[in-house]
């Protein structure tokens, strides 16, 4: 059984960091590429970044140079550090997993993954 948990949100001021983990089971880990999402209340799902050997990574530009994704064969996981948190980086995170193993703006931004997680609340106070 394919399993994506997510974990490590929670309430943060503004400024604050915060990291979030995306353990892996039931697939071969680091064959596919991984992705974080988020929705906010009342917005449409958005892709925050991608991992994948192949590709590498890529961010949305909202969160380039303050969110680091990042993963660990070993452990099978994936992360998500974010730094530098706003107000409006509040969301629900979740994190993906794509067969293909891609991590492109394609991929991305339809949303072409085939495993979801159940998600973690970051809320970011001001």
């Amino acid at each position: 059984e394919v399993q994506l948990v997510e974990s490590g949100g929670g309430l943060v001021q503004a400024g604050g960091s915060l990291r979030l983990s995306c353990a892996a089971s039931g697939f071969t880990f680091d064959a596919y590429g991984i992705a974080w999402f988020r929705q906010a209340p009342g917005k449409e799902r958005e892709g925050v970044a991608c991992i994948s050997s192949s590709d590498g990574t890529r961010y949305a530009d909202s969160t380039k140079g303050r969110f680091t994704i990042s993963s660990d064969n070993a452990k099978n996981t994936a992360y998500l550090q974010m730094n530098s948190l706003k107000p409006e980086d509040t969301a629900v995170y979740y994190c993906a997993a794509d067969s293909h193993g891609l991590c492109t703006s394609t991929v991305l931004s339809n949303e072409l993954y085939d495993f979801w997680g159940q998600g973690t609340q970051v809320t970011v106070s001001s």
